[in-house]
């Protein structure tokens, strides 16, 4: 006969197995993203899925986690200290070309929102008039050397500062922005709401993308299918539904962040067609990305020598599988 002293010793060795067990499914079931930016309405599909409870509905625990100038994103998911992320696709390509472990599984924006900025009154209305001009934006930004190359112009180059400060101060001012966001700022620095010139016209056509550790991704295909679906979900109720959710949780994390900035950057989220695609009718466009359109960009960054020719081909550089 096993004594009460045994009985509880097995009880007890029962209960840490089964605590063990519970510990492990939850971080199997964890998902950490890292964002490329603060919390913001360029987010709102993962901020709305977290509040709302969608990631949670489909078994998953979701951690989003901010970025900002310095967040390391494309390195972070390299090395499986995030399994999601938050970037363009043209960086994600060239890390990609170097060997990174990286795929990317779905759209955030079907058109990358990072443009010139330029007054309103500023003559420069051509991408051929940027010659011999001064630009502050990232070093790394390919648009720029694509500029270069295409309408075989030269300028200087001011590595960004993400402020406004100079372009507030300077009528001829030239920077890369976000037209979600530095807009805003602007006009209430006292200008007038600056005009923009838009990648997407010269022919550069990047996505603001979700990647994944292509590693993790493989192993965990129902998962990743499950988390892409939450977060078309959050992003339809962010742009058709009411924000407010997505907009106190990012106020929580983000307390820079105003109710009249999260208002103005979603209008223009919703108004430019971001999220579902300069050229759709419907929401059906949500979260798709197109093997045409990276084949495309894969082309544009071997011309420019960014990406050694051969190395990357579609089906390393992203994947539909995850798609609903």
């Amino acid at each position: 006969m096993i004594s009460k002293r045994t009985r509880a010793l097995l009880a007890a060795a029962a209960a840490a197995l089964a605590s063990g067990c519970s510990k492990q499914a939850a971080e199997a079931s964890r998902i950490n993203v890292q964002l490329d930016w603060v919390a913001e309405p360029e987010h709102g599909g993962f901020y709305q899925a977290v509040a709302k409870g969608y990631f949670r509905d489909a078994g998953l625990d979701v951690n989003i986690m901010q970025g900002g100038p310095n967040a390391f994103v494309l390195q972070k998911v390299a090395t499986a200290k995030a399994q999601i992320a938050q970037s363009d696709s043209t960086n994600t390509l060239i890390a990609i070309s170097q060997g990174l472990p990286l795929v990317n599984i779905a759209a955030v924006f079907q058109n990358d929102p990072s443009v010139l900025m330029l007054h309103a009154d500023n003559p420069v209305s051509r991408f051929e008039e940027l010659n011999g001009k001064t630009i502050m934006a990232r070093p790394e930004w390919a648009f720029l050397p694509y500029l270069r190359n295409k309408y075989h112009i030269d300028f200087k180059l001011i590595p960004q500062n993400f402020a406004v400060g100079n372009f507030i101060a300077d009528r001829n001012f030239i920077q890369q922005g976000f037209y979600t966001a530095e807009p805003f700022f602007i006009v209430k620095g006292g200008a007038k709401p600056p005009k923009f010139l838009y990648a997407w016209d010269a022919g550069f056509d990047a996505y603001t993308t979700i990647l994944a550790n292509r590693p993790w991704a493989e192993s965990h295909r129902e998962q990743l299918r499950a988390f892409v679906a939450a977060y078309i979900r959050g992003w339809k109720d962010y742009i058709e539904g009411d924000p407010t959710p997505a907009h106190t949780l990012m106020k929580q994390l983000n307390p820079n962040v105003t109710d009249e900035f999260l208002a103005f950057s979603r209008k223009m989220i919703i108004q430019e067609k971001l999220v579902v695609g300069r050229h759709s009718t419907d929401d059906t466009q949500i979260g798709r990305i197109s093997r045409e359109r990276y084949a495309i960009q894969i082309g544009q960054l071997e011309e420019l020598g960014i990406v050694p020719k051969g190395i990357l081909t579609v089906d390393k550089v992203m994947s539909t599988d995850y798609l609903p």
